[in-house]
């Protein structure tokens, strides 16, 4: 089969499957009787143009962004880490420990970078546990990341219903942080430079998530860990004969992977909520899954993929109020559309595509 040229892989082929997701979900949409077109431009318009719906859309773009690329750097060594949820939730344990024990001691400005590291640190410990046993025991990665995610969500319910509730309250939640101890919303710092912006949940993680997103990219493509990581995805047993430690690359890779993921409780702990709060993480974890399978395991592609999801996540809130027939679920229907032709049917268009490129190569 002819390889296909890399901006093809990249770029037009995802894109071909994302707009067959969408004709698809639009035949839907004109079985229930209403305008393919129409929601469409409601979707967008409740994404990008209303009023804050920008803010919204980048909010939950960040959420996407740490989970996709915490999936993104375990896959390079062919590690499916299933467990970003787990470490999610691990991660906002850990950002909420320190700000409860020192947000009243030390300056926020102290305060929120060891929150930050205790989040990065929380996620990590809970991967390396699941890369230990797959690197020196042989349990699969698939099985124990999904079972640390129901341990993970089992100790937050113990320790929010008990010695981290806030008193006088039956809310699974901690105590506020103290106000200096949280990241500042971006329309705040906006207004403070004299822009006028509308007050949205969007705050500094969706800059630092840029930010891991550029370190991801160059601790993958750009060091010498990256290329040994890689190399032990492409062939473990060429790895090994090359000299790489492929135990210790398997935990060191799990770990960074669930330090990824620890920090998406930063968007949530430390920025909208500004305290822990019970099911936080609300299936981000997993649909990080599919950010990263869509944005090809790069970090360029995971930030369009999960601007794409933050889009559907703030556009379908904005369908389900717009239209009575269309409800949440249809949202999450055409997730799944787009899950299902970017995962499980990525390679739909390839042999196609080949023909086409090989024909004009002829």
């Amino acid at each position: 089969m002819t390889p296909l040229p890399r901006w093809v892989e990249l770029g037009l082929l995802p894109l071909a499957n994302i707009s067959l997701a969408f004709l698809v979900a639009g035949a839907v949409v004109a079985l229930i009787g209403e305008s393919p077109v129409e929601a469409m431009a409601v979707m967008l318009k409740g994404a990008f143009v209303y009023d804050g719906a920008l803010g919204y859309t980048l909010y939950y773009t960040t959420n996407f962004m740490f989970t996709g690329l915490a999936v993104s750097v375990a896959f390079h060594a062919m590690l499916f880490n299933i467990g970003a949820e787990g470490e999610a939730a691990m991660g906002g344990l850990g950002a909420a420990l320190v700000c409860i024990a020192l947000d009243a001691v030390l300056p926020g400005l102290m305060v929120i970078p060891i929150a930050i590291a205790g989040a990065a640190a929380f996620g990590a410990a809970w991967a390396v546990v699941p890369g230990w046993l797959q690197a020196r025991r042989g349990s699969h990665i698939v099985i124990t990341t999904i079972m640390f995610n129901f341990i993970a969500a089992g100790v937050l319910v113990s320790l929010l219903s008990g010695p981290l509730m806030r008193a006088g309250q039956s809310s699974p939640q901690t105590r506020d942080f103290a106000e200096a101890a949280r990241l500042p919303f971006l329309h705040d710092i906006a207004r403070a430079l004299g822009f006028p912006a509308t007050a949205t949940p969007l705050n500094l993680s969706f800059l630092i998530a840029l930010l891991a997103a550029f370190g991801v990219w160059v601790l993958i493509w750009r060091t010498r860990w990256g290329y040994a990581l890689r190399a032990v995805g492409h062939s473990e047993g060429a790895a090994r004969y090359a000299g790489i430690p492929v135990p210790r690359m398997v935990v060191v890779a799990m770990a960074v992977s669930g330090a990824l993921a620890g920090c998406m409780a930063l968007n949530e702990i430390l920025g909208a909520q500004g305290r822990l709060v019970l099911n936080f993480t609300s299936g981000y974890g997993f649909t990080g899954i599919a950010v990263a399978l869509m944005g090809r395991n790069h970090p360029v592609g995971i930030f369009f993929a999960a601007l794409l999801f933050g889009a559907l996540y703030q556009g379908g809130a904005e369908l389900d109020f717009e239209f009575q027939t269309i409800t949440r679920e249809m949202v999450v229907l055409i997730q799944g559309l787009i899950i299902l032709f970017s995962g499980a049917l990525a390679l739909m268009f390839v042999p196609a595509l080949a023909r086409i490129f090989r024909a004009r190569a002829q």
